[in-house]
């Protein structure tokens, strides 16, 4: 029997599994500040970003893509308004040339051109970009998703407005990820005709593997994945999947121009839960088949408990997408139901709440660190080792435990996040 949410999860993935280009936070700034301009007609004599917390801490220590080496928030929005193309949505930075790097270097250096300001009481993921050129002025903001267009203005009036639906059981794939659970993921990996998600996944698959490579073949940020291979065992496959991940990511916080595709809204949280998969794959001369049904599994699985926690906060995604590769590669090795809910217990056991302090090139390293994690869990489960019920957040089901770790990442950490927003802001 085709289930009825077999539909909802393909879409899902196909609206999750979306193609960016360098970190997602500084690209959402770049794809405002593009619609602003585009709104606008005309080049803007000065603009205005506001954010909101958590966008201000994950922007403030990435390389912008496609930048020469630039960081920050006026730096993505200067060449958002110069060079970007935001019909090209997350690869909005894609088109920027050398003339358009040498510009914003120019107009960076006025301290009229960018002003920013940190906005409170908004959801975690906020952009509004303002730009005024003589009398005329518009006003782009980005609001519950990296690319949901909540305001539209172009001198006064008022373009699109999403203000009252932005966040809220109202919009249509929030609902479709209501019908998720991790019994109907497995179902669905395991039954679904597997040309319905061919297409993004392989898309996955070449894309994450192509920055992968080029991390490891030279030296981005501090090089975690080149590390990994060069003290380490690099015959063992656990070795090989946290390297390729960790050199995906040392790739892509620092400006590698090649296009990742993201989960649950993150280039690193993508990178994740597919590289790892792919790797035992090979390892193991698994179908290109039974590959798809696996990374299905475990991107629906990350997105699953990212619906818990939000978009942005003080809970490190890396975490969760990790969940995900182990579920997908327990799945490679024919464990059962059980043994993959097991699996996803295990890892949120052992790093479940490691802090998120920002996009930056210890992600990598972090990106690792949860996924050795979750290589333990499978070899734990793959012995009857388990944790269980009552010790820490591990609830009576798997629904339960993945809602407590989601809970404590939504609610607990809330004033950590503000604490190391602080602290990043004093810097």
């Amino acid at each position: 029997m085709i289930e009825a949410y077999y539909d909802d999860f393909v879409r899902i993935l196909e609206e999750e599994l979306q193609p960016a280009l360098g970190c997602t936070e500084p690209i959402a700034i770049a794809y405002a500040s593009s619609t602003m301009r585009k709104t606008l007609g005309m080049m803007p004599e000065r603009i205005r970003v506001k954010a909101s917390g958590n966008i201000v801490k994950n922007v403030k220590a990435v390389t912008v893509p496609n930048s020469g080496g630039m960081k920050g928030i006026e730096a993505a929005a200067t060449l958002g308004v110069l060079g970007g193309r935001c019909d090209l949505v997350l690869e909005v930075l894609s088109k920027v040339g050398p003339d358009d790097i040498t510009k914003a270097g120019e107009l960076l250096s006025d301290p009229a051109w960018c002003s920013v300001e940190l906005v409170p009481g908004v959801p975690s993921l906020y952009i509004e970009v303002t730009g005024w050129a003589g009398e005329e002025s518009a006003t782009c903001t980005v609001s519950g998703g990296h690319t949901d267009i909540t305001w539209l203005e172009h001198d006064g009036q008022v373009l699109v407005d999403r203000k009252a639906t932005c966040g809220t059981v109202n919009d249509t794939l929030a609902k479709e990820k209501a019908s998720l659970s991790v019994c109907r993921i497995i179902d669905f990996a395991k039954n679904v005709d597997i040309s319905r998600v061919q297409a993004v996944l392989e898309r996955q698959i070449q894309y994450n593997t192509a920055i992968a490579r080029e991390g490891l073949s030279k030296k981005y940020g501090v090089s975690v994945g080149r590390t990994l291979l060069t003290h380490y065992d690099a015959s063992d496959v656990r070795i090989r999947a946290r390297a390729m991940a960790a050199a995906g990511s040392d790739a892509r916080m620092s400006g590698c121009p090649l296009p990742v595709v993201i989960n649950s809204g993150s280039g690193n949280q993508g990178l994740t839960v597919s590289l790892p998969v792919i790797e035992y794959a090979k390892e193991w001369k698994k179908s290109h088949e039974e590959l798809l049904r696996a990374l299905a599994l475990a991107n629906l699985t990350a997105i699953h408990q990212k619906r818990f926690l939000g978009p942005l906060s003080a809970f490190c995604g890396a975490v969760n997408a990790a969940t995900g590769a182990a579920a997908g590669i327990c799945f490679l090795a024919g464990g059962s139901d059980e043994e993959i809910s097991q699996t996803i217990t295990d890892v949120l056991a052992n790093v479940g709440g490691m802090v998120c302090d920002g996009a930056k090139p210890s992600c990598a390293a972090k990106i690792s660190s949860a996924l050795e994690a979750a290589i333990l869990s499978l070899e734990m489960t793959a012995e009857g080792n388990c944790f269980k019920k009552g010790e820490g957040l591990v609830g009576g089901d798997i629904e339960k435990t993945i809602e407590s770790f989601g809970r404590v990442g939504r609610e607990g950490m809330k004033e950590t996040d503000l604490e190391i927003l602080k602290i990043m802001l004093e810097e």
